[in-house]
């Protein structure tokens, strides 16, 4: 059987919100058309783009702006890059002019209106989110693909192997938790030591550390500027931002003027249980409020669970001395490992899993990575793991108005204070005595994302999606 070698940067991509599958994957299989049609020489003769979307995609694709990304990626942004600020114009443009212009190159008429189908009657058997592009060539040829967004930003062809061209042989390959617990005795590294190892088979370790720390860097400005940015989220629902009133609230009127010397207030306030919650929340809400307002954000390992890792781990730098370097690139090892296991073991896309696989696996990875930060050990990290999706099994997918808004950010909040939980329960736990393991956790998760009502699974079709009645202005 071929071995699956995912690198922490497949797990931590930057890119824009809303949603990993629903806008940066689609985003991601735009371009890989535009590559496709490169490599066969094709761009400069095509004549119209019609694109089908299917299942998840076509139900709350609109919600989740999967239109608006398809048209950024078949101009040719780059999701990393783009400029965030100017989505609104560019779509606008495209919309107003009923003109494309293909990987920024050749221009053809699309009008978004038509050329987009929401196939909301129909699904592909491969997975949930299905998209099909389909071109017409100035010869009168057609070509068409399909891809399947399968969460987190991963792309699969339709025809191809998953395994496909990767050469990739680790030094310690990973499928579950036995595997890595063998590679930790065997040779005595913690978890996040072993991550690295396998890094470098990539890359340069210093390549790698400094990849890390600037995932780092999205994340603090993320958060910075969600805790920064008042208003009103975009898509009809009329929810008010939170993080920004909560951050005034909290400091007071203590003055700063970058991220350094903000933590450096938040820090100066104490270690009262409440401030520390307090501040917990508001970190996960800044950050999740940025990625539905179309936000620069890092998935981890989904955008909609964007939250919970950036506020645990601005929990450990500011509350518990962890302002290093070495010691935040600890933390996204580890963090990316357990994400790794579980992507493996079932899935960490909501389309598939219901909401356990994105803030369940989100709280899953933070709890570890905690753990392993904190001085815990290899067993006490997977422990830690394992309590935090335990308490999220069966949480299914229900995003009112396809947004993602309520009750997903709020969500972060939660899985973050549950994987700190873990974490404190790990370090003062035995794992001899642990009577669940996290492939058992993992294993139940997939049996129960098998059994769970498509309905809560990210299709709006139940839940609070149907029960809360808001009166919405536009959706």
């Amino acid at each position: 059987m071929k071995h699956e070698a995912i690198s922490v940067f497949d797990m931590f991509k930057i890119g824009v919100g809303p949603s990993s599958s629903h806008t940066l994957g689609p985003w991601r299989a735009a371009n890989l058309f535009l590559a496709s049609l490169n490599h066969k020489n094709l761009l400069d003769k095509i004549v119209s783009i019609e694109v089908l979307l299917y299942g998840s995609l076509a139900k709350t694709g609109k919600g989740h702006g999967t239109d608006i990304a398809i048209q950024l990626g078949l101009s040719g942004y780059d999701p990393v890059t783009f400029d965030v600020s100017i989505i609104n114009a560019k779509i606008n443009e495209i919309a107003t002019k009923e003109k494309l212009i293909v990987n920024g190159l050749y221009e053809i008429n699309f009008n978004p209106a038509t050329d987009i189908e929401f196939l909301i009657t129909e699904s592909l058997p491969f997975h949930p989110n299905a998209l099909s592009f389909l071109a017409v060539l100035n010869n009168e040829d057609h070509l068409a693909e399909t891809y399947y967004s399968i969460g987190g930003g991963f792309i699969k062809k339709e025809g191809e192997d998953l395994y496909e061209d990767q050469e990739i042989i680790l030094p310690f390959p990973i499928s579950d938790t036995r595997d890595l617990l063998h590679w930790c005795m065997k040779t005595g590294l913690s978890i996040g030591e072993i991550v690295m190892e396998n890094e470098n088979t990539w890359r340069q370790e210093e390549k790698t550390r400094e990849g890390l720390l600037n995932i780092w860097k999205v994340m603090k400005e993320c958060l910075y500027k969600g805790c920064h940015t008042e208003g009103v989220l975009p898509g009809g629902l009329n929810v008010k931002r939170r993080a920004a009133l909560l951050n005034k609230k909290l400091l007071k009127d203590k003055s700063y003027f970058d991220f350094n010397s903000w933590i450096k207030a938040i820090k100066d306030g104490g270690h009262d249980f409440k401030y520390i919650l307090d501040w917990v929340s508001c970190f996960a809400l800044a950050v999740n409020e940025e990625n539905a307002a179309f936000g620069r954000v890092v998935t981890a390992p989904t955008n909609g669970a964007a939250g919970v890792i950036p506020a645990v781990l601005a929990y450990y730098i500011i509350f518990c001395d962890g302002n290093e370097g070495n010691k935040i690139i600890q933390f996204l090892l580890t963090a990316s490992v357990v994400g790794c296991i579980f992507k493996k073991g079932a899935t960490i896309s909501a389309a598939m899993g219901g909401c356990q696989a994105e803030i369940g696996v989100s709280s899953s990875m933070a709890a570890a990575a905690l753990t392993e930060a904190m001085g815990g050990t290899q067993r006490q990290a997977l422990m830690a793991s394992e309590i935090a999706m335990e308490h999220h099994l069966g949480m299914t997918c229900d995003p009112i108005a396809g947004l993602v808004q309520i009750p997903c950010i709020e969500r972060n909040t939660m899985g973050a204070i549950k994987a700190i939980t873990a974490c404190q329960l790990s370090l003062q736990s035995a794992p001899d005595f642990a009577k669940v393991s996290l492939d058992n956790v993992i294993k139940t998760m997939w049996n129960t994302a098998m059994d769970m009502n498509s309905k809560y699974k990210e299709t709006s079709d139940g839940g609070l999606a149907i029960n809360v009645p808001l009166g919405l202005s536009e959706c």
